[in-house]
């Protein structure tokens, strides 16, 4: 006999356990079902685990500098053994809360792997056991998964995925990483601190291909410092590896030898076969299509996060989580514009932007006039020896209004969410007062500049 809840949800990454959770805080009985480790990608193979091996890395920046701020100290070695050990603590530290808070909103927790079998009914297989599970919705949360290439097939031990990354037992002497996106940079900054010999590969014309030319060209010369090179424009056309040495043959005729290659050219939805074949389910690719209200072509099954494709970003799956949750238990909610979702990258400099920025405001042909301010010329960046780094704040002409905001430097992935409360805004920036000496006041800085308002830069000629 089936067990019977008011909505299930299928996946328990960002938008699966925020999706049960609210609707579990509106008075629904939730139901969610896990085949691996709770929380998803995001906390056990993504967001998490690879920003406790950043803040490691990042530390070891820090310690190299330390006689610039007038501090001697020993040896700086790193100990990858530990930095490992300390990831793996701050993930099952996380698990074992969202399990906790998960069982505290009354939402039931099923181990095993969930196929829905048709609108309102879904069963759990775990080993032998099948459950039988009824419900009036379901939100499908079923994530992504590391793409492929041709002709680099993951093998697990040369060739890799960014799971396989995070957890390497020993530091390799060198790395390719194939794909300049968020991923591969990130990990890249990892490798480069506690010494591996690092090269990003990058088939279109920048690193950060999503992001204005010149954000990615200032990190691309930023990572050189750091010992990273980066090859770009040109695509991989074979992978070769024998005896631990892989062999990255290029488009033009270049070859990178490494202990390890790093695939890292996105991820890919992952939703169950049986499940889009019994609900005959309409697809985008391999990403499940879904309307404005995330309802899908079933009625009364929703998708969210990764499986539909939209940001691939833990944020957006919060946001699409909202919605869903709303919609399945009967309300007429819609998802907003996807370019006010922050984009965020936890490099070296680190990356941020929200909305249009200037290349897509050209597209659509919007005459803008663009806000520039510097790390150099902040407080406490000096104070902090942070000065790298650039705020560029858009704005259209027409209306005034502010289309988009891009952060390059340290604390841009903290600043971008006071950025995105500019968006839209026409608002005497000259009337708000920001705290100095801050960093936030760069951001000030751009936005004033964006108007021809800046106290501190030059006159515009």
């Amino acid at each position: 006999m089936a067990e019977n809840f008011d909505v299930v949800v299928i996946g328990s990454g960002p938008g699966g356990y925020a999706a049960a959770i609210r609707c579990a805080q509106k008075g629904a009985t939730v139901a969610l079902v896990e085949k691996a480790e709770m929380g998803g990608t995001c906390l056990n193979r993504g967001c998490v685990p690879s920003k406790a091996l950043l803040g490691s890395a990042h530390f070891l920046r820090l310690a190299e500098k330390a006689e610039l701020f007038g501090v001697r100290l020993g040896s700086i070695q790193p100990n990858w053994p530990k930095i490992q050990a300390r990831k793996d603590a701050i993930v099952s530290g996380f698990r074992k809360g969202l399990s906790g808070l998960l069982k505290s909103n009354k939402v039931k927790i099923f181990e095993g792997r969930g196929i829905a079998e048709a609108a309102g009914k879904v069963r759990v297989e775990n080993g032998a056991d099948n459950i039988e599970i009824a419900a009036k919705s379901i939100i499908l949360a079923t994530g992504s998964e590391p793409a492929q290439i041709p002709g680099a097939a993951f093998d697990g031990e040369t060739v890799i995925s960014s799971t396989e990354a995070l957890g390497l037992a020993e530091v390799p002497e060198s790395m390719a990483i194939i794909g300049g996106g968020v991923i591969g940079c990130e990990l890249a900054c990892v490798y480069a601190a506690v010494g591996t010999k690092v090269t990003i590969i990058e088939a279109l014309s920048q690193l950060l291909p999503a992001e204005d030319q010149w954000a990615g060209q200032l990190l691309a010369r930023e990572l050189k410092k750091q010992g990273i090179e980066s090859i770009v424009g040109q695509k991989v056309i074979s992978v070769e590896t024998s005896g631990g040495i892989a062999k990255v043959s290029l488009q033009g005729a270049q070859t990178i030898e490494a202990r390890k290659v790093l695939v890292a050219v996105g991820r890919r939805p992952v939703c169950d076969a049986e499940t889009i074949d019994a609900l005959g389910l309409k697809m985008n690719g391999p990403a499940i299509a879904v309307n404005d209200k995330m309802q899908t072509s079933t009625p009364g099954v929703y998708a969210i996060g990764d499986v539909v494709g939209t940001t691939f970003l833990a944020h957006g799956a919060f946001a699409e989580a909202e919605v869903a949750a709303a919609n399945a238990l009967g309300a007429d909610k819609k998802m907003g514009d996807y370019s006010l979702i922050p984009r965020a990258v936890y490099t070296f400099p680190e990356v941020a932007s929200v909305g249009m920025n200037e290349a897509r405001c050209a597209e659509a042909g919007i005459d803008t006039a663009v806000g520039r301010a510097f790390f150099r010329a902040n407080g406490r960046s000096a104070a902090h020896n942070e000065t790298v780094g650039e705020v560029r704040v858009v704005r259209d002409k027409a209306t005034d209004k502010i289309m988009g905001v891009t952060i390059v430097g340290a604390t841009a992935t903290e600043m971008i969410s006071t950025g995105r409360t500019l968006l839209g805004s026409t608002e005497k920036i000259t009337d708000l007062a920001f705290a100095h000496p801050t960093v936030s006041e760069v951001l000030k800085e751009a936005w004033e500049d964006a108007f021809g308002l800046s106290l501190h830069l030059p006159p515009r000629n």
